[in-house]
């Protein structure tokens, strides 16, 4: 057997263990359709969903976001969703003005207004502008929503509702928080076209 095949089979082998169990859905149900709810009567109320995160949790907001404003699975009016990292001449000039603690708590409050609802998606629950958003979010009357893994970190004192994903490298715990997300992408359309 070529060493490469012998090699990628161990590896794939390897990740399916790492997996198995991810999403264990007693844990995840209830937090999952509270986190959908919340975005539902706030689309409802004409409010907006706000995203933010870091390296690959920056992509994962964006991903969520894009859902919203774009369409998941179904045909409906775009959502007002947005992820705080996508603007680089923000990003770049706030991070240079005011440091990189502040690059969406600025945002934040140039953008959300009460009623709003704001996402922090950070894999340690560690990522001080993440937690900074959340802080300055609720001051502005929004409720706020982490996606966050190893056991939660500091971000869940913070955050109204808190998505506690596995223990594990990042990789691990985005997974759970993308396929999370997709479920609540699913929800939220469904509960939106029923009323339509």
């Amino acid at each position: 057997m070529d060493r490469t095949v012998g090699t990628a089979r161990r590896s794939f082998r390897e990740m399916l263990d790492d997996r198995r169990g991810l999403l264990d859905a007693d844990r995840y149900e209830a937090v999952t359709e509270r986190i959908a709810r919340t975005m539902i009567a706030a689309f409802r109320a004409g409010r907006k969903v706000l995203w933010c995160g870091n390296g690959g949790s920056a992509a994962d907001a964006q991903h969520l976001a894009a859902e919203f404003s774009g369409r998941f699975l179904r045909e409906r009016r775009g959502l007002p969703s947005e992820a705080l990292s996508v603007n680089t001449s923000a990003v770049t000039a706030i991070a240079n003005d005011y440091g990189y603690d502040r690059v969406f708590a600025r945002q934040v409050e140039a953008f959300v207004n009460s009623g709003d609802v704001v996402v922090g998606l950070t894999t340690s629950g560690k990522s001080q502008n993440v937690i900074l958003a959340l802080d300055e979010a609720k001051r502005l009357g929004a409720t706020t929503i982490a996606f966050t893994g190893n056991g939660g970190g500091p971000i869940v004192d913070v955050a109204d509702i808190s998505l506690v994903g596995p223990d594990g490298y990042s990789a691990l715990v985005q997974e759970v928080h993308i396929t999370l997300g997709h479920i609540v992408c699913d929800l939220v359309e469904q509960a939106l076209l029923e009323r339509a």
